[in-house]
């Protein structure tokens, strides 16, 4: 079973782990996500993430289906069981609209629309799903501010933006009496990526790299791409894909690996776990989004979650 935190700086009871949800209602139908989130809600999992543009890159799906296959399953749930994020501020996909959404109005119609897709009335965790490096942080945050005192939101959090941002736009929630940014959802895996690369696919700001001053501000970390797209695994099992080995192969995963192989060997697990408990066992509350297409990979993550490394392996694993 998964144990619980209280996200930090909030009232907000969450899971150790966070279901990420962005196949939900296009590769994976409804009834295979009602089954996927049932079994993470059985062995303890509440803390939900998704987005209002998951599920738009498919031309003949619902807009926002993500979003819409977890509230037509929240409609049989208790709903204050469950704690839901989801981002919003991303390119509208659907309308080839590339221009930066970061804007007070593109917000406020984002999280409408999400509020509508759930079937809720407020969202636990709204995110900004990237920046406007461009703009000020004062607007940006007087909307996400205006949204919580509406109700609409009970807190937010910033995904892809840099330390430095979140920081000063925090520094300004502060001298208007309010909490800002609670928490970051930042890339951040096991396996380092070949950072060009990885940000001409949408990853930006490797976490381990670029964002230690956020834990040292006690911000919550809810990092994607957790499991390293299960990178490592796949290496263990006899070799990895083309696209894979484009966005990781590099001498310091090499590194990584063969210090992974030797931790799940001495501790009798798969490669899987050590990667996900790398994660967990960081200092600082790190809560990472796991990603799942049955049941039963829910079940496997569920169960990495139980593994404790200790501060000799996580430094093994850092150094390699």
């Amino acid at each position: 079973m998964l144990g619980h935190v209280t996200l930090a700086h909030t009232d907000l009871d969450v899971s150790r782990l966070c279901y990420g949800t962005n196949m939900l209602g296009t590769a994976i139908d409804q009834s295979g996500a009602n089954a996927i989130l049932d079994r993470f809600a059985s062995l303890g999992g509440n803390f939900i993430d998704t987005a209002r543009s998951y599920g738009d890159w498919i031309p003949d799906a619902p807009a926002g289906a993500s979003e819409r296959a977890i509230g037509a399953w929240l409609k049989t749930q208790v709903r204050k069981d469950f704690v839901i994020g989801t981002k919003g501020g991303f390119y509208d996909m659907r309308a080839g609209d590339y221009r930066n959404r970061v804007t007070p109005a593109d917000i406020a119609d984002d999280l409408s629309q999400s509020r509508e897709h759930l079937g809720v009335d407020t969202i636990d965790l709204y995110w900004l799903h990237m920046d406007n490096a461009e703009a000020p942080v004062e607007p940006i945050v007087d909307t996400l501010i205006a949204a919580k005192s509406a109700g609409h939101i009970r807190w937010f959090g910033a995904s892809n933006w840099t330390a430095a941002r979140v920081l000063e736009a925090n520094a300004y929630a502060k001298s208007k009496g309010s909490e800002g940014f609670v928490a970051v959802q930042p890339f951040w895996g096991l396996a380092k990526p070949n950072e060009p690369n990885a940000m001409q696919q949408g990853y930006q700001l490797y976490f381990e790299d670029h964002g230690a001053s956020l834990i040292d501000a006690g911000l919550a970390i809810v990092p994607y791409c957790g499991q390293s797209r299960g990178y490592f695994s796949k290496l263990d099992a006899g070799g990895a894909t083309d696209d894979l080995k484009a966005f990781y192969d590099n001498p310091a995963n090499e590194a990584r690996f063969e210090a992974a192989r030797r931790v799940a060997a001495n501790r009798g697990v798969p490669i899987a776990d050590v990667v996900l408990a790398y994660l967990l066992n960081q200092p600082g509350q790190v809560i990472p989004i796991f990603g799942a297409s049955s049941p039963t990979r829910v079940e496997e993550s569920v169960g990495a979650a139980a593994l404790t490394l200790t501060a000799d392996e996580v430094a093994e694993l850092r150094a390699a």
